[in-house]
């Protein structure tokens, strides 16, 4: 299947995996253009290739997200591919979230992806052509405590994409849903720097965590198949504990919390 493409978009490009993600994107020749607001990294990423854009770009705010597509299709050209990654990912217990952060939470997980999707789906479409891959989260699926904000986001997240890319399978656009688990990347670092949960904790501690360039050579090889919903390493066991024994699941993680 060819998964080429002469310009892209990658959110949450600054670090982490969209980092990874863009910059093998760069290597192939692909022009990419990078949204974050992390400044520095950036500026940092985009020196590294003539192929890396820089956009800073607030996936929580419709204008800026249209503005900058819009920049892009007018230096770059028309969009070939969304890499969407960018995501918060604090952790709290529910009974002390704030409201004020759960709503930022929404605005940037959940709103950013659609800002981002409806951005560029209507030029896709009408070329026939194009492809999105959005990460949502296995933590949509297998919740956990102190995440529970984060969780309602990725849940959020993966029936949007689930349904778009059964809506739009015929139109020449395809749409790919991420589901990774804990990854060690910065996202996971604002998990450890709040109030995380323990299981997260023994995992960082254990060096348990995914590798980040283990999880983009699965994405990447599943979108070469064509996937609807790419489940990388562990992600597929913990989809089928927390939904076929939803009782141990809690009873396990919760374990870690004592």
């Amino acid at each position: 299947m060819d998964t080429t493409a002469k310009v892209a978009i990658v959110t949450g490009g600054a670090s982490g995996m969209g980092q990874i993600y863009a910059r093998r994107l760069a290597a192939r020749g692909t022009q990419v253009a990078i949204f974050d607001v992390n400044q520095q990294g950036l500026a940092a990423t985009a020196a590294e290739s003539d192929n890396l854009h820089a956009f800073h770009c607030d996936i929580s705010s419709l204008e800026d997200v249209n503005t900058k597509v819009a920049q892009v299709e007018e230096q770059l050209g028309p969009i070939d591919l969304l890499v969407h990654a960018a995501a918060l990912m604090p952790a709290h217990a529910l009974a002390d979230h704030s409201h004020e952060g759960m709503e930022q939470l929404f605005r940037i997980n959940y709103f950013g992806t659609t800002y981002m999707v409806r951005a560029v789906l209507p030029s896709m479409q009408a070329r026939s052509s194009g492809r999105i891959v959005a990460f949502g989260s296995i933590a949509g699926t297998a919740l956990v405590p102190k995440m529970g904000a984060y969780c309602a986001t990725k849940a959020a997240v993966n029936a949007y994409i689930e349904v778009l890319q059964n809506e739009i399978r015929d139109s020449g656009v395809r749409a790919h849903l991420v589901c990774p688990p804990a990854v060690n990347t910065p996202l996971v670092d604002q998990t450890l720097n709040t109030d995380s949960p323990g299981s997260i904790k023994e995992s960082k501690q254990k060096g348990r965590l995914a590798d980040p360039e283990k999880m983009i050579d699965a994405i990447e090889k599943g979108v070469a198949r064509d996937k609807d919903i790419i489940y990388p390493s562990e992600a597929k066991l913990l989809y089928f504990w927390r939904t076929l024994a939803p009782g141990l699941w809690w009873k396990t993680v919760m374990k870690f919390e004592k």
